[in-house]
């Protein structure tokens, strides 16, 4: 993706546009917004939101809404997608890739950068200590995301009850994430179509507080500009490009390597999370997490959780802790190839079909988004698929807290029905109070989730070394 916009960045200089910002101060104001992305979507969307809006003036309140309304009706990062959107309203193709990949590109250094550690460390004292509180505390900010969402999310009886059937679907019967997703979508599409003011809810994070910048008042204006009207051509020549660029590297793996491959794996699992990753990182997780963990063997229960706590510590999407998967993944079972190697190659692949879909999606589809305002259908199925993602969190809370305060975990199975029971003689008393006092920290307090994380590491640390001694 760096290569395209190296290519394209030049012709985007020298191009006038009509609302007089220039190329380079755009790409230095989304390096800076990329070095700020800390704090899950909420956080990255209020960085944008400030900075676009409220300092730059550069984009209208109404008009960067209805760029996060559709983002949230695709599958991946609604915040990296929503970057990819306004770098494209703002200069195009090269403006996208720009906005996109400078996005990205802070954490997956970071996360590389501690993978390594982990793989060659991770049995040290200090990197365990450190990642046995981050694990307590991920569990606490999980739970956290239970309730924030959920606040937004279920307002009426019928929302409470698709959070609850997604709950009961994939925590006692195992049901794969994109069959719950898809049947709430089905659902709250049918829903809205109907007019039933119960799917009128929609998702979506508040933007910010204080005046509103009108669009007109802003540098972009009210209008839409030229480059961004829609194009059918050009939106299919470059959707195009796209889908090579993600499902050639796939077909070159299966072929040359075969479908057992590790690397062929991982490239056709992470493509199939791009297209159903609705909700954000949370809700895909677990799924994630029990494929990972039990399917493949790629990881350990607990290394999921301290996976999460890197891109909780780390800028950029959270939806980053799948590079640590992939990259755990080749480490173990590398084939020929060294084992650091294997787990960059890994993590570079894990990376590259998580988010090309996700240009793919903006580029396709941004042209044509007004075609989409007041879409009652399409708000419906959002917000079905929102209520369902929260079942979907709660289950991810309810597995990480099993594995995070309990040594032992066993499975009982009846046919279909599964149920997880900790061995209660197993509990590990020093993460239940970690989690706790995380736990108190956030919902109590208002600590934030990086000060909180880092606070639990410290404590794990010390925990670790006074039990060693």
């Amino acid at each position: 993706m760096s290569e395209i916009a190296n290519r394209a960045a030049p012709a985007a200089a020298r191009q006038e546009y009509a609302h007089g910002i220039p190329f380079g101060d755009a790409v230095r104001v989304w390096a800076r917004i990329a070095a700020l992305s800390f704090g899950g979507p909420a956080g990255q969307i209020a960085v944008m939101h400030r900075i676009l809006v409220d300092e730059k003036r550069w984009i209208g309140e109404h008009r960067f809404l209805h760029a996060l309304n559709y983002c949230m009706l695709l599958p991946g990062p609604e915040a990296q997608q929503l970057a990819v959107y306004i770098g494209w309203l703002l200069h195009r193709t090269a403006g996208g890739l720009v906005a996109g990949t400078l996005f990205v590109l802070p954490g997956f250094l970071a996360i590389l950068g501690l993978s390594y550690i982990y793989a060659a460390f991770g049995n040290v004292t200090v990197v365990e200590g450190l990642f046995f509180g981050l694990k307590a505390a991920v569990l606490a900010v999980v739970v956290h995301a239970v309730f924030r969402i959920g606040g937004r999310a279920l307002k009426n009886q019928l929302m409470i009850g698709i959070a609850a059937a997604a709950f009961i679907a994939i925590f006692f019967f195992r049901v794969p994430f994109p069959l719950i997703i898809l049947a709430a979508g089905i659902i709250g599409y049918v829903g809205g179509r109907s007019g039933s003011p119960l799917f009128r809810i929609g998702g979506g994070h508040k933007a910010g507080t204080g005046p509103v910048l009108n669009d007109e008042d802003s540098v972009l204006g009210e209008e839409i500009p030229a480059h961004a009207r829609p194009n059918l051509a050009w939106s299919l020549r470059v959707s195009a490009v796209f889908l090579a660029l993600w499902l050639v590297p796939l077909a070159l793996l299966i072929f040359f390597l075969g479908a057992d491959n590790v690397f062929t794996q991982i490239g056709l699992f992470f493509s199939q999370m791009a297209v159903v990753t609705f909700g954000g990182a949370y809700a895909v997780l677990a799924y994630v997490a029990q494929e990972a963990v039990q399917h493949y063997g790629w990881l350990k229960p607990g290394e999921m959780l301290d996976g999460l706590g890197m891109a909780e510590t780390t800028p950029g999407p959270l939806i980053m802790v799948v590079q640590f998967v992939g990259f755990m993944g080749a480490y173990r079972d590398p084939g020929s190839l060294n084992p650091m190697t294997a787990a960059t190659l890994a993590a570079v692949l894990t990376t590259w079909v998580t988010f090309v879909p996700c240009f793919l999606w903006i580029f396709l589809g941004a042209p044509f988004i007004e075609r989409l305002r007041n879409n009652v259908a399409l708000t419906g199925a959002m917000s079905a698929i929102t209520a369902a993602v929260v079942g979907v969190i709660l289950n991810l809370a309810v597995w990480f807290g099993l594995h995070t305060l309990f040594a032992e975990v066993v499975t009982w199975r009846l046919g279909w029905f599964a149920l997880d029971v900790p061995v209660l003689s197993s509990l590990v008393l020093p993460s239940l109070v970690l989690s706790v006092a995380a736990g108190l920290a956030i919902f109590r307090f208002r600590a934030s989730i990086i000060s909180t994380l880092l606070a639990c590491a410290v404590a794990g640390l010390v925990w670790t070394i006074i039990a060693g001694i």
